[in-house]
């Protein structure tokens, strides 16, 4: 990573830092149990469409806490990756950026005593859109105190690379 050359650094989580222990087709399946459950046609997609379209049905809230719940349930289970030794050892303000809930982040970094390595923690439901939408990244380096052209995003997918782009930040993509 060349995180000495900016001044702050925002990681992706899932991925990047820990592997969270998520079966995400089973979350998938609580999910469209929601929208059966309200008698709403269940739209086609992957969990992140059906997430999108639940505003469209009033079913937000109770997707979104389906989804939280299994990721908060795997994030006590989250794997560490090799990544985090080099959070802990940032000399820069770091922050993170994810498409898991906040609170999931915060129980992950937390069983892996990263917590306190991060200066601000933005996930999907801290703001009001998700990545690749700019704005959470925008609001984690805001939060750590940067600006855009100075800071660095780490992160693990191609949709961390379009939030970047659009976020006007460097990426760097994690290490294998």
């Amino acid at each position: 990573m060349s995180g000495a050359d900016y001044d702050a650094v925002v990681y992706d989580l899932d991925g990047t830092l820990v592997d969270l222990d998520v079966d995400w087709e089973a979350t998938a399946v609580d999910v469209r149990e929601v929208y059966a459950a309200a008698a709403v046609d269940v739209p086609a997609g992957d969990l992140w469409e059906l997430l999108a379209a639940a505003a469209d049905h009033d079913l937000a809230p109770e997707v979104e806490a389906a989804i939280a719940a299994r990721e908060r349930e795997g994030a006590r289970r989250a794997a560490r990756l090799p990544l985090a030794e080099e959070l802990l050892a940032c000399s820069v303000p770091a922050g993170i950026c994810s498409l898991n809930c906040e609170e999931a982040c915060r129980i992950a970094l937390d069983s892996h005593d990263l917590l306190e390595a991060v200066d601000a923690v933005v996930g999907r439901d801290t703001v009001g859109s998700r990545k690749p939408d700019p704005e959470p990244l925008l609001e984690a380096v805001s939060r750590i105190g940067a600006t855009p052209g100075r800071t660095l995003f780490v992160g693990d997918s191609e949709r961390d690379a379009r939030t970047a782009e659009r976020a006007g930040t460097a990426f760097e993509y994690v290490d294998g």
